[in-house]
């Protein structure tokens, strides 16, 4: 079963500072990944309850009848290169969090030196 949208935000979000790269400005972009997400599951459970149909007869217009790609898996296929993206954009996968530089709880020369005086 599908979870919901909001389940999946709250684990995004958990993941994003878990690895130091969550930004409350992103908010936009984690809402979309994660609407993505969701429609993800809604249709890979479609897909499986349709036995995993890959095509089906279309007849066009001028009256031709021809295979084509079933819409739920063209549509899952559109879906898993814009998931591949954002996942990107929001340092979730292992390729893109190399890139990119964490906060870290680092106290300054300063502050060190301070806290050994008292």
């Amino acid at each position: 079963m599908a979870r919901k949208r909001t389940s999946i935000k709250t684990q995004v979000v958990k993941d994003m500072k878990k690895l130091g790269v969550y930004r409350e400005e992103y908010r936009n972009d984690i809402n979309i990944y994660c609407d993505m997400m969701h429609q993800w599951e809604v249709l890979s459970e479609r897909f499986a309850d349709s036995g995993y149909l890959v095509e089906e007869e279309y007849t066009n217009k001028a009256g031709a009848t021809n295979m084509r790609k079933t819409p739920t898996l063209a549509t899952l296929e559109k879906l898993r290169v814009d998931i591949a993206q954002y996942s990107d954009r929001l340092c979730l996968n292992p390729k893109s969090l190399e890139r990119v530089t964490t906060e870290s709880a680092t106290t300054s020369r300063l502050a060190s030196v301070l806290s050994k005086l008292e």
